[in-house]
């Protein structure tokens, strides 16, 4: 019983980091440049990347990602001192900047929903900051050193790029010590050291999935030091200290119980994701639903539910900002797979009732862009698919073109496993409540 508890409190402990490991390892992963590289997606700390395009099937740095929005993203490393971030005019265009904690909970979204066309500009410190705000910015505190800002502008496609870069380039980060009240002012340094051994090759969720129980957990304590468990988690650190889980703790000492115990939760941790996500998604759901993910961005103490989406969506909304539909499985309760063909029907005004707007993304089996001849990865309300007659409309997804008269409702799908993703931005209160619910997926063959 002794060992049960002690292999049971480990693999807690490891779901319970999950989310920061993947935060520190995914920053040491898009930062490891000496200067802002667009086309690596890469640039220091505290600097934004512009991402100029979609991404596309090479894009391994974040799973699920969207293939509806340019995004703007910096990491920030907030110890030691607050950052000023300032936006532009966005006018029509849906706009969100949502900033992520080291333990992937939204704490701010500037946005279209709350803001309008421009907001800011703020004031972003870290926790151990106590200075007073200079006049003109709104201070937006975070309990972590350690951030990500995602920033997200509608896209109708590449014709529609250089609008958007417009606003990417007025999307600016400047070190307080730095600010003069105008960001022009700044300029980002090209000369950033790289520490030495940063590797880019392997994509976040390898890097963390692949740690023996010591690194992990020693990593896991060493980051909870500049990056606080919340008030909220002391109960449950009362219980891992056991497994010598604490902030700043080392892991020498521990007897060879405990270390078997690490080990064992880290080796055993991709199959323990794997299991919970299954949980939520058969919870609740009948066979062939679509499952939607409530409470995301803002977990409190559901650390299954937090590790769930830093593994299979890091980075994601709150779901007044967005909600994502899952689905794994056609109508009759079967995994989708590439070897069928499906078909997602609407009928006539009942699409999914968005403010922003709406698409259905594809997932292959390690929750990223499969490569397709169209370099199609979602498909929705802005990519001119063709109604039926009635007013319905049909999504068609298979691995092969249904035919050049088709294929502007084809949504290409992995010849193996896969599973796909409706996305709905600023959601309508029908999509909120569960009044307004995906039709399932229909295999068709």
């Amino acid at each position: 019983m002794a060992d049960h508890t002690l292999e049971q409190l480990a693999s807690d402990a490891w779901v319970f980091g999950y989310p920061l490991l993947t935060a520190a390892v995914t920053k040491k992963a898009m930062t490891a440049v000496p200067a802002r590289d667009d086309d690596r997606r890469a640039a220091p700390a505290n600097q934004f990347v512009y991402m100029r395009r979609t991404p596309d099937a090479s894009f391994t740095e974040v799973v699920s990602p969207n293939a509806d929005t340019l995004y703007s993203s910096a990491w920030l490393d907030l110890s030691e001192e607050p950052l000023v971030l300032t936006l532009p005019d966005f006018g029509d265009r849906f706009w969100m900047v949502p900033i992520l904690t080291a333990w992937s909970d939204v704490f701010a979204v500037p946005g279209k929903r709350q803001d309008g066309p421009t907001a800011g500009p703020f004031l972003i410190a870290g926790p151990d900051w106590s200075g007073p705000t200079p006049p003109g910015l709104t201070l937006l505190k975070s309990p972590t050193a350690l951030n990500w800002i995602v920033a997200r502008y509608a896209t109708s496609g590449p014709e529609d790029f250089p609008d958007v870069h417009r606003l990417q380039d007025r999307t600016r980060l400047v070190p307080l010590s730095r600010w003069t009240g105008d960001p022009d002012d700044y300029t980002p340094p090209t000369d950033v050291p790289v520490p030495a051994g940063a590797d880019t090759g392997t994509a976040p969720v390898d890097e963390v999935e692949s740690m023996s129980g010591t690194e992990y957990f020693g990593r896991l304590n060493q980051l909870m030091t500049d990056n606080p468990p919340y008030p909220a988690d002391s109960a449950f650190l009362e219980r891992v200290a056991a497994v010598g889980v604490a902030p700043g703790a080392a892991l020498d000492g521990l007897s060879p119980d405990v270390i078997a115990a690490l080990d064992a939760a880290a080796s055993n941790g991709p199959e323990t994701l794997r299991a919970l996500l299954s949980r939520s998604e058969s919870h609740g759901a009948d066979s062939g639903a679509w499952t939607v993910h409530r409470g995301l961005g803002d977990y409190g103490t559901d650390y299954a539910k937090r590790a769930v989406i830093a593994k299979f969506g890091y980075g994601a909304n709150l779901n007044a900002d967005a909600l994502y539909p899952h689905a794994t499985m056609d109508a009759d309760g079967r995994p989708l797979d590439g070897s069928h063909t499906y078909v997602l029907h609407f009928d006539a005004g009942q699409t999914p009732p968005a403010k922003g707007f709406w698409s259905l993304t594809m997932m292959n089996d390690r929750q990223l862009f499969a490569d397709n001849p169209l370099d199609r990865y979602a498909i929705g309300d802005r990519s001119g698919m063709k109604p039926n007659p009635d007013g319905s409309l049909d999504i068609l997804i298979q691995h092969e073109s249904p035919g050049p008269d088709r294929e502007s409702n084809w949504l290409p799908a992995p010849a193996g496993s896969f599973n796909l993703f409706l996305r709905l931005y600023w959601p309508e209160e029908a999509a909120l409540t569960g009044a307004w619910t995906p039709p399932p997926v229909r295999r068709t063959d």
